[in-house]
């Protein structure tokens, strides 16, 4: 149906409902839908919602490239042998895994698996391409799809074929691939906060919860709307567990052939369900300007014919300005809906920035600004609008970070007694991060998750002032273990 003759229909109460609220928003906001019958667990990413992931993709972009990484392609089909080489590895994906066992009408010699990522396919063709240290660092991000074959779904956020980039990086000590590790995660969490206004938390994962045939995963986690968490992005430092299994050597300065250290990091377009659920209200979506589609939509007001052929010249002069100083502009002006209906749809379409125009504004060389985010109104004179339209996106691209930053610090909590932590996720009355002393245990970890449903997000790199990091004379909550470190725990998607 076409966008002027669509309906702006009712959304669910995100504090009554808060899954049927995001289902929702994504689905009456047009930014993915659910694909045939047939294909239970895949999703179509609608314009609306590509247009988000294109420039969220964009930005990502610009900062791999800054640090050297440049982009190819690799096969989506992998020879199952590859994986065997990898036994950690293929055991973590094994669940996960479509297999294709016929060709060209012909029976394959050998099953081939769908791309759940690209670790072995890669480390085949490095294998190849390394022979010097001269050849090093290699540095090859993709920008691709990946299937893994899940149970339980939720549009964006868990699907069966996803969207995503997976970076790929080969060095000639392990300290170059921890840098680079840690390089990336940076980049993410500058991303993420910059453009998506969304705090993070980066940290190290767990052994339990690390990458399968990783030597370390680092990952970025954020508080949802409703406490829940989501692992953002993760860098994996793979060590030489890869280069061993593909044989990645090179020849080294002194004349010894040696292994290389090899990373992986990737990000997928489940950051637009994560932007969704961080910056959402009852009335639907609420984009961060740097990655809004649309920054700024016009709407014009009129009753008569000769108010309407004045309003529709200046509002052509105001879209020409605007987009003049780069602002992406949407106008509408179709008829067949009320004013009062755009408003509603626009802001169900989370656009920043509304820009009404009518007889009156007209009269004193105005146009009113209303902000998505508190729908604060504001006259500005046509001479410098595009100037306070490009102040008002930047402050309220630091709003919403600001407000979500207050909505994690408010709903952080420190516990140490396993008592209290299990009330905190069984009562159901509270919810959010819980920060508490830790000791590396992976059966304890395993009964943790069992009896509360939640998991140890990350070991923080940094909590803040507010949260007591001092270790001396701790206990590890539920093992008493002399705890060493903190560790952040949450139910999480």
């Amino acid at each position: 149906m076409a966008e002027d003759q669509k309906f702006v229909e009712d959304i669910s109460d995100k504090d009554d409902d808060f899954s049927k609220w995001y289902n929702d928003v994504v689905l009456k906001a047009e930014l993915a839908d659910h694909a045939a019958q047939q294909l239970g667990g895949f999703m179509i990413i609608r314009p609306y919602g590509y247009a988000i992931w294109e420039n969220i993709q964009a930005a990502l972009d610009r900062r791999f490239k800054e640090t050297g990484v440049v982009n190819a392609y690799f096969p989506l089909l992998i020879p199952e042998s590859f994986f065997a080489k990898e036994a950690e590895h293929i055991e973590g994906f094994a669940p996960e895994v479509a297999w294709v066992t016929e060709g060209g009408g012909e029976i394959l010699k050998e099953r081939l698996a769908i791309r759940p990522t690209s670790e072995t396919i890669i480390g085949h063709s490095y294998a190849r391409w390394v022979q010097s240290y001269r050849d090093l660092p290699l540095l090859i991000n993709q920008w691709c799809n990946v299937l893994r074959w899940e149970k339980r779904t939720r549009l964006f956020l868990r699907t069966s074929e996803f969207l995503w980039q997976e970076g790929h990086t080969a060095h000639a000590t392990l300290a170059e691939a921890e840098e680079r590790t840690r390089m990336m995660l940076d980049i993410y969490q500058q991303t993420v906060e910059e453009d998506l206004a969304m705090p993070v938390l980066p940290g190290q994962k767990t052994e339990n919860e690390k990458f399968a045939g990783a030597l370390r995963t680092y990952s970025i986690e954020a508080m949802m709307g409703n406490g829940m968490a989501l692992q953002v992005a993760t860098s994996h430092n793979l060590g030489q567990n890869f280069a061993r299994s593909f044989d990645i050597q090179f020849l080294d300065t002194d004349g010894q052939r040696k292994l290389c250290s090899t990373t992986s990091w990737g990000a997928s377009t489940r950051l637009i369900g994560g932007v969704i659920m961080v910056h959402g209200d009852n009335a639907g979506l609420i984009l961060p300007p740097k990655i809004a589609p649309w920054q700024v939509v016009i709407v014009p007001i009129w009753r008569k014919d000769a108010e309407k052929s004045l309003v529709f010249e200046a509002i052509g002069r105001a879209e020409k300005l605007l987009k003049a100083a780069g602002v992406r502009v949407k106008t509408d002006l179709s008829e067949n809906n009320s004013p009062g209906w755009k408003y509603n749809e626009y802001e169900m379409r989370g656009v920043p920035l509304r820009l009404e125009m009518g007889p009156r504004d007209l009269q004193n060389n105005a146009a009113m600004l209303v902000r998505r985010d508190n729908r604060a109104k504001e006259s500005v004179s046509l001479d410098g609008l595009a100037g306070r339209v490009q102040e008002i996106l930047a402050d309220l691209q630091h709003s919403l970070y600001a407000r979500a930053l207050k909505f994690r610090q408010e709903n952080t909590h420190e516990i140490s007694d396993y008592a209290q932590f299990k009330e905190f996720f069984l009562s159901g009355n509270q919810r959010g991060f819980v920060v508490a002393p830790w000791a590396e245990d992976r059966a304890a970890e395993k009964r943790i998750k069992e009896e509360t449903k939640a998991t140890i997000r990350n070991y923080p790199f940094n909590l803040g002032d507010n949260i007591n990091s001092d270790m001396s004379g701790r206990k590890a909550i539920f093992t008493d273990k002399p705890a060493e470190r903190l560790a952040v725990f949450a139910r999480a998607y």
